[in-house]
């Protein structure tokens, strides 16, 4: 019945002209970020909402998201940030309940236009919350800064993301050593070792994993533990790469760190033994490395081997950008109107 609802409206605003260019506007987006934060959203939302907005035109960027979510509650208790299942989600109220506290508490711009024709708001206003524990009141929230965390330092000149709700709160500010895997194939290879250095103060770092490292942007970021650390009931360390991660997934994850490895941004200049700062509250990701001795790195890195030399992944290579611009390919950014070309056959 819903698929036919949406089929029938779809057709309806073809015949009223409510064209995306009038719904996905900068206050559109803007709800999206506080929404993302309200319910602990994916950290996924952060790379397809900035290529959404860039395509039609309109300029969102890390800024906006640490702007706009550094201060949402989160207010929805789901996991992985939280205890309930999205069923239980759907039957607190789902979506609608959670804009409509949203508006209430003043985060919300209630006057954005909706696919319905109507207002964001007109069709949340009276939304019912059938469990205060599900989707909690803004005041009583799961964590009280649950949007994502825009992290920028020596180590992610560009950007780079983190999501408290799913975060250790202890970990939010540490010092640790890096222990550094080139590859996600490396990683593999050596995190059952049990002789391998490290410890759950560790920082594990993951290089080339990013949008030109790994084609196509794997959802590689959040490594699993070494299983010697496991079993000493270790649950969760910091961990940084260029890569993403699965909105399923929890930690104190650092993700997207741009420039990537593979472009020689400051993630491929980390060596096991150093040091890396992490301080969420301050926005900070830095590594405890000289400047002149990062410099003498930078001399000798050179490139990944194996770039694609024709066809679809190297149009891809050249093309993609990186994750603080949506990973989106640089020539479909910008609206390009509505004109329909001739036919071509």
């Amino acid at each position: 019945m819903l698929a036919n609802e949406v089929g029938r409206r779809i057709v309806a605003m073809a015949h009223e002209d409510l064209r995306l260019s009038r719904i996905l506007t900068r206050k559109a987006f803007e709800n999206a970020i506080r929404v993302n934060g309200a319910i602990g959203g994916s950290t996924n939302a952060v790379v397809h909402l900035i290529a959404m907005a860039g395509r039609i035109g309109v300029d969102i960027g890390l800024d906006d998201w640490d702007r706009l979510g550094r201060d949402i509650p989160t207010i929805v208790d789901l996991q992985p940030s939280g205890r309930f299942l999205m069923e239980d989600f759907y039957y607190a109220g789902g979506l609608p309940a959670v804009l409509r506290r949203l508006g209430e508490a003043d985060h919300l711009h209630k006057d954005a236009l909706s696919v319905t024709g109507g207002t964001i708001w007109d069709g949340v206003a009276d939304a019912p919350c059938w469990n205060d524990e599900g989707i909690r009141a803004p005041d009583k929230p799961l964590t009280a800064n649950g949007g994502i965390a825009v992290l920028r330092g020596n180590l992610a000149p560009r950007g780079a993301i983190l999501k408290p709700s799913a975060a250790s709160p202890e970990l939010m500010v540490h010092r640790g050593r890096a222990v550094v895997f080139e590859t996600i194939e490396d990683y593999h290879a050596r995190i059952s070792d049990p002789d391998l250095d490290i410890d759950e103060t560790c920082v594990m770092v993951l290089k080339h994993a990013g949008p030109i490292g790994y084609p196509g942007f794997a959802e590689v970021g959040n490594m699993g533990l070494p299983p010697k650390l496991l079993k000493r009931g270790i649950r969760d360390m910091v961990r940084v790469s260029d890569g993403r991660m699965s909105g399923t997934a929890y930690g104190t994850v650092v993700l997207h760190v741009a420039p990537e490895a593979a472009m020689g941004g400051p993630l491929a200049l980390v060596r096991n033994g150093d040091m890396i700062e992490l301080d969420v509250p301050n926005g900070r990701l830095h590594l405890d490395v000289p400047e002149e001795e990062l410099d003498r790195r930078r001399e000798q890195w050179k490139p990944p081997v194996g770039k694609p030399t024709g066809g679809y992944a190297r149009l891809f290579a050249d093309h993609v950008m990186q994750a603080d611009k949506g990973a989106d390919f640089d020539f479909l950014v910008g609206s390009r109107g509505s004109v329909v070309p001739r036919e071509s056959h």
